[in-house]
């Protein structure tokens, strides 16, 4: 009876570890996760626009596509 105490113990402590350790895991990824979306919220709110296809400039060096 004392070693089934003894292990029912350990167990209990060894859980109690293990949930201890998950949750400043998810503690870690909850941080992250928050930090993640303020920087998505300011790059947003900074972010710079541009054409992905320019209209060709007069006397460019690049090709210029005419319609026909």
């Amino acid at each position: 009876m004392h070693n089934e105490t003894d292990s029912i113990e350990k167990l209990l402590v060894s859980l109690i570890k293990m949930v201890g350790k998950n949750n400043e895991k998810v503690d870690e990824l909850t941080k992250r996760v928050r930090q993640l979306e303020i920087a998505s919220k300011e790059q947003q709110i900074n972010r710079v626009y541009s054409f992905i296809a320019e209209p060709p400039r007069p006397n460019s060096s690049r090709k210029e596509y005419v319609r026909k």
